[in-house]
């Protein structure tokens, strides 16, 4: 194996420029080419970089001999396509969030990248905050004691002229849902990394504020197959957008995060005691950029992350921080939550 991984990046639009960044700050990375349908887009991306070679066709990119893996930055409905094509030409992927729309797509992709022996990894940079990692810890360890409660609130901000931006943006076609599938999706990752599977779900999703195909507004009610119960409400028809909050609530104790920071972690050691507040928890690190009102302002440092530990993966020829089966539950539970809208009724999640 070379000291470098070279990367392309398929897809220059709003994220594209992220994962290049972020390959570009990675020492065991290298990106060498770019490709975009749109030409323009692909050559000021490649100018940014150095000037390398750019490609109108990511087909024609992946044929390349001197690129080892790709990162897939398109419309989510157009995930799969890509990243199939990249496995059959042997090349590791890391694909933005949500893996894909359907479970079937995201099920051909996972299976690609096993038959064609690449690496498949996805985008999901909450995980790699020390704020989640540490409540992940605290929870699956037991220190809140039995769980009761695990809820996620996903209150972003997307104008009408953000909609009208790019023609597949809030289409069931190419974006695959709205406020859960797109932005929300992030939290939904995180809860049930943190929490676990769901068994069940009822909800209620419409477009109540912008004109488009999908949810802009979105309540459900879990069911987690531990036993606890929980909530999300996801929307980008909050405004001006509030900081994602994720509670977490148990027999002995409760913590309460954003993006940025603990906003509570209050926990006792006695079978029925009076959790207490412990501060020197809200010191340690989240992010300190977000998303809420705008896309283009969330950090990278999380990409950065994820990127050097696909990496290391391929070098060490292991899964990714976020494999294929894990990126595929949120998609699952978030496709139930429409399903359980559009039928009115509770869905088990199988």
């Amino acid at each position: 194996m070379r000291d470098k991984v070279r990367f392309g990046v398929i897809g220059c639009g709003v994220i594209g420029p992220w994962h290049a960044r972020a390959i570009a700050a990675c020492d065991e990375a290298e990106l060498v080419a770019v490709a975009d349908i749109n030409v323009e887009k692909a050559k000021a991306l490649a100018e940014q970089h150095g000037g390398i070679p750019y490609h109108k066709d990511y087909h024609e990119m992946l044929r390349r001999d001197d690129l080892d893996a790709v990162s897939v930055c398109l419309p989510s409905g157009m995930h799969g396509e890509a990243t199939i094509a990249a496995a059959r030409a042997g090349k590791h992927v890391l694909c933005e969030k949500p893996l894909e729309i359907t479970l079937e797509k995201v099920d051909a992709m996972i299976e690609a990248a096993r038959k064609n022996k690449v690496k498949l990894g996805s985008i999901f940079q909450w995980r790699t905050y020390p704020i989640s990692i540490k409540a992940r810890e605290a929870v699956r360890s037991g220190l809140l004691g039995k769980m009761v409660l695990g809820d996620a609130y996903l209150k972003y901000y997307r104008s009408q002229a953000y909609y009208s931006s790019a023609d597949w943006r809030g289409t069931w076609k190419y974006d695959g849902g709205g406020a859960l599938m797109n932005q929300g999706v992030h939290g939904i990752d995180v809860l049930l990394w943190i929490m676990g599977d769901v068994q069940s779900v009822f909800a209620r999703t419409a477009a109540l504020a912008r004109k488009i195909e999908v949810e802009d507004t979105a309540v459900a009610v879990l069911k987690f197959k531990s036993g606890a119960f929980g909530v999300i409400e996801g929307t980008t028809s909050s405004n001006p957008g509030e900081l994602s909050t994720l509670t977490f609530h148990g027999e002995k104790g409760t913590i309460i995060m954003t993006e940025t920071s603990f906003l509570r972690w209050a926990v006792t050691d006695e079978e029925d005691g009076h959790a207490q507040e412990q501060e020197e928890m809200k010191k340690i690190e989240g992010e300190t950029k977000t998303g809420v009102a705008d896309p283009r302002e969330i950090g990278i440092r999380g990409h950065i992350i994820q990127v050097h530990d696909l990496v290391r993966a391929i070098k060490g020829n292991r899964d990714p921080m976020v494999t294929g089966e894990s990126a595929r539950k949120s998609v699952q539970l978030i496709l139930a939550i429409y399903e359980s809208s559009r039928t009115g009724k509770d869905v088990t999640i199988g």
